[in-house]
C-alpha cells in the first residue's frame, strides 16, 4: 500500500476510515449513478453512525457524492456546496446485518429518475468495499479497472461479455456474476488488466442482454453507458 492511499495529498478529516474512506465510497455512488444526484439518503452502520458526525463521516459521503476526492479542501462545507449543487440529502442510522463496523448504505436519485441503492465498507487506510448494489451482493473494491455491468439474467450473456474482451486484448484480472433472481436482473463486476476505453464501452452496451456499463477505478477517470 502507498502512503498515499492512507493520507493523499492532502487528507481532509481526521480519520482514513471515517472520512477518506467515507469520500470514496461517495464518489463510487456518484460514479455508479452517473453523476451528481439531486436527491440522496445515507443512512449510517456501526462505528459510522455512533461516531461519524465527530468525524465528520456525513460531509465526506456528502461530498464523494459531489465527484470530490479525499483531498478536497471543501468538504468541511459539503452541505453548502450540496445546495449550489441542488442536492438535497438526509443522514440517518440503520442496523445492517451481518455488515462492516465502518459501512453506509446510500439511495440516490438523478433528475431523470434513475435511482442507485449501494451499500459500501470503509476498510480503513482510505481502502473501500462495495457489498451491494440495488439489493444484488457484489464485492469488488475500485482499486483496479472495474466494468460494472447491468445485464439481463439471460443465456449468453456472460459468454458475450468476456469473448469480446478476449478478442480486444483486456485480460480478466477478477470477475464476479452475482443476480437478484432467476431471469431477473444481474450484475458482472469485472476487473481488468488494462483500462477499457469508451468506444469499448458502447460496443459492451450493445451486447446480448446488456443494459448499461460503467468503467470505474480508483485511478482512472469514470465513464459510463
Amino acid at each position: 500500500m502507498d502512503i498515499f492511499d492512507i493520507l493523499g495529498p492532502v487528507m481532509v478529516g481526521p480519520s482514513s476510515s471515517h472520512t477518506a474512506g467515507a469520500v470514496r465510497i461517495g464518489r463510487m455512488a456518484n460514479s455508479l449513478l452517473g453523476g451528481v444526484p439531486v436527491r440522496a439518503k445515507i443512512h449510517l452502520h456501526g462505528s459510522f453512525a455512533e461516531t461519524g458526525a465527530g468525524h465528520g463521516t456525513d460531509l465526506a459521503l456528502v461530498s464523494g457524492l459531489l465527484g470530490m476526492q479525499p483531498d478536497d479542501l471543501r468538504i468541511p462545507d459539503a452541505r453548502r456546496e450540496a445546495e449550489k449543487a441542488g442536492m438535497v440529502f438526509s443522514v440517518d442510522t440503520i442496523d445492517l446485518r451481518d455488515a462492516h463496523p465502518n459501512t453506509a448504505l446510500i439511495e440516490a436519485w438523478k433528475d431523470d429518475g434513475k435511482k442507485l441503492e449501494m451499500q459500501a465498507s470503509s476498510l480503513g487506510g482510505g481502502r473501500i468495499q462495495v457489498n451491494k448494489i440495488d439489493g444484488i451482493e457484489v464485492n469488488f473494491t475500485g482499486d483496479f479497472n472495474t466494468l460494472v455491468i447491468r445485464n439481463r439474467d439471460e443465456v449468453g450473456a456472460l459468454a458475450a461479455v468476456t469473448s469480446f474482451l478476449t478478442g480486444e486484448g483486456i485480460n480478466v484480472a477478477n470477475m464476479r456474476l452475482s443476480r437478484g433472481k432467476r431471469g431477473g436482473g444481474a450484475i458482472m463486476v469485472i476487473e481488468t488488466d488494462q483500462k477499457v476505453s469508451p468506444l469499448q464501452l458502447e460496443r459492451i452496451s450493445e451486447l446480448k442482454a446488456v443494459d448499461s456499463v460503467i468503467c470505474c477505478g480508483k485511478e482512472n477517470e469514470e465513464d459510463g453507458i
